[in-house]
Parts: C-alpha cells; sequence; structure tokens
C-alpha cells in the first residue's frame, strides 16, 4: 500500500515539477568533449530582437545599456549575446536588418579573416520561424526577415561541416554562435566556455545540438548576458547585440 501511495504521489508531481522553469531561464550549461558550452534557446513567436542603434542615435554597445533600453519600454532583457562582426565605427560588415529596414547591404565576395571565409551566410528572424542561411542561397532568394545579421563562416551547413574546418587547427579562441533546428521553430545560441577551435565547435552544433544549419558570430570579442546564470560581461563595445525581451 505504501509503494502504491509513493507513486501516485510521484505521477501528481511530476507535471507540476516539470512546468517550473530553470533556474538560468532559457540558458544551461552543457559538457560536449570536456569542455563547457552556455546554450541559449529561443521558441519561435517569443521576442527575439536585434539591436544597433539606440533611441538617441548612438550605437548601443552593451548589455547594461541594452538592459536600460528595454527596462524605458517596461521589458526585461532575457539574455543577450554579441551578433556579427562590426566595423571599427561599430557598423555590421554584411547585412544588417532591423524592424524589417535594411541598415546595411548584403555582402557576397570573399575576402580576408573570418567573415571571408566563404560560404558564410545569414540568421535570420522571420514571422513566426527562424533561419540560417548560406549567403549565395539568401541572395537567390531572400526570405522577409524582420531581423537578420550577416557572418562568418557557417559552421554547419545542411548537416555537413564548413568544408575548411580542421580537426587539429590550434586556432583557438572563445567562440559564439547560432543554429536553427529543421523546422525553423527553435534558435540556439552557444558560447564556448574554453577556447575551441571551428571544428570542435561546429560538430557542437551538430552532433551534441543536432542542428542542421549553424552561423559563427564570432571569436574574440564573444561575450553573453544571462542574469538566470549570474552572467553580464562586459568589455570593449559591441556592434549587433541579439537578445531575447519579455514582459516585466
Amino acid at each position: 500500500m505504501l509503494a502504491r501511495l509513493l507513486a501516485l504521489a510521484a505521477l501528481l508531481a511530476a507535471p507540476a515539477l516539470a512546468s517550473e522553469p530553470a533556474a538560468g531561464g532559457p540558458c544551461r550549461d552543457t559538457r560536449f568533449e570536456g569542455v563547457t558550452y552556455t546554450v541559449c534557446e529561443v521558441s519561435a513567436g517569443q521576442d527575439l530582437r536585434l539591436w544597433l542603434t539606440a533611441p538617441d542615435g548612438r550605437p548601443v554597445g552593451s548589455f547594461e545599456r541594452l538592459r536600460e533600453i528595454a527596462e524605458a519600454d517596461g521589458r526585461r532583457l532575457v539574455f543577450a549575446m554579441n551578433a556579427g562582426m562590426y566595423h571599427a565605427d561599430r557598423s555590421p560588415v554584411g547585412l544588417y536588418v532591423e524592424e524589417g529596414t535594411e541598415a546595411a547591404p548584403l555582402v557576397s565576395a570573399g575576402g580576408g579573416g573570418n567573415f571571408g571565409l566563404l560560404p558564410n551566410g545569414i540568421f535570420c528572424v522571420a514571422d513566426e520561424r527562424f533561419a540560417v542561411l548560406e549567403t549565395r542561397a539568401f541572395r537567390a532568394a531572400p526570405p522577409a526577415c524582420r531581423f537578420a545579421t550577416q557572418s562568418g563562416p557557417m559552421l554547419v551547413i545542411g548537416g555537413d561541416l564548413h568544408p575548411r574546418f580542421l580537426p587539429d587547427s590550434d586556432s583557438l579562441y572563445i567562440r559564439n554562435g547560432v543554429g536553427v533546428s529543421a523546422d525553423g521553430r527553435r534558435a540556439v545560441f552557444a558560447i564556448s566556455r574554453a577556447p575551441v577551435n571551428f571544428h570542435a565547435f561546429a560538430r557542437f552544433f551538430r552532433d551534441e545540438l543536432d542542428l542542421p544549419d549553424a552561423l559563427y558570430l564570432d571569436g574574440s570579442i564573444s561575450r553573453l548576458y544571462a542574469p538566470g546564470l549570474g552572467r553580464n560581461e562586459g568589455g570593449r563595445p559591441m556592434g549587433p547585440i541579439v537578445g531575447l525581451l519579455a514582459d516585466r
């Protein structure tokens, strides 16, 4: 009888436990091949946005300023991350779209640095879905993006790793990026807690997170705002920032 009562109590308690939010909100730490990564997951329909310029016309530049902007609008910044490469004046290197308005054009040519390590790509926030698209595919059939940022290189392309990544590369950095589920309903942002190479970072998205398409956002300036995990990382001013808003 006691065993039956305990089993019934566990069954009744399970839905309530499952409905409780995780301590870190949408962000959590996980390990892959001996390295810890912080992962923040967003579902289609949530208020995920990109920011570049503040209401006063100056670059947002930092998580603290973005938090203040959100709070002034009666919102709460749930998490945020740097969202692409930028020039010295913090203008985007490639395509940048905010609230449906293109602020910087698509760049399809190759070049130096990680951005020019083709193929590169675009992260797009559309109505009720997300996408990570290789730049040539985006140019051939551009979707209607409410927000978009171009960066590079692509990490995972249709389930395949970028062809120029080397398993034994000694180019090690803290890195961050974004991947999208096959149905476009989930966007997953990740940042490594230790320096990793491109090959390891791409395999984390493909093999651990099971995401068929993923895009590199940056390396040496990579940082995260995740108050649920006690993280609010400063540093030199940023260009584009991606973040999730919620009601206060």
